[in-house]
């Protein structure tokens, strides 16, 4: 299997099961809000207590992590009107529970390592469209909105939420 150029520091288990490599995507508008989605896990509703969560996706062979934001950005949200910010200088990893692996990971990955890009928001509201994505896209959500940042970590799921606190730590001062 030919590698990803991941750039320094991703992440390599000596032992057991890779990570996938991902991004994870903070999009910031004007006013210093983080945009925030609600997990669709089908039938317009989500499998979590903690169903809040930033657009996120796997990077592809040949992608380089800011590529991939942007595209995972437009395939989730048809948000288009964005300015780069910054991208997190390392790579923040989960490992999945149990459970999430061998319900619907079929045993592939540990988790995720993720490199985060943080974007202002340059459009308007009405660009974004999560309910019909672009290009015959699934919706991963099913309801968004403009939130703090602080917030983020008592939104995500349990499992999520080191990375995201790490994030909001990373990027805290663009939000204020």
């Amino acid at each position: 299997m030919k590698k990803r150029a991941l750039g320094p520091g991703f992440p390599e288990p000596s032992d057991g099961l890779p990570y996938r490599p991902c991004v994870g995507i903070m999009v910031i508008n004007k006013d210093g809000m983080v945009w925030i989605g609600s997990r669709d896990d089908g039938g317009s509703s989500s499998n979590y207590e903690f169903a809040w969560q930033m657009p996120q996706g796997g990077i592809d062979k040949g992608e380089n992590p800011e590529n991939a934001a942007r595209r995972e950005l437009y395939e989730e949200t048809s948000i288009r009107s964005v300015s780069l910010l910054e991208e997190a200088p390392e790579w923040f990893a989960y490992d999945y529970p149990e459970e999430v692996i061998r319900s619907s990971r079929r045993g592939k990955h540990r988790g995720q390592a993720q490199k985060w890009v943080a974007y202002r928001f340059d459009g308007s509201d009405d660009e974004i469209n999560i309910l019909e994505p672009p290009d015959g896209h699934s919706a991963e959500f099913s309801a968004w909105r403009w939130e703090h940042a602080e917030k983020l970590p008592g939104l995500i799921v349990p499992f999520k939420r080191p990375v995201y606190e790490r994030v909001v730590a990373a990027f805290s001062h663009l939000t204020a």
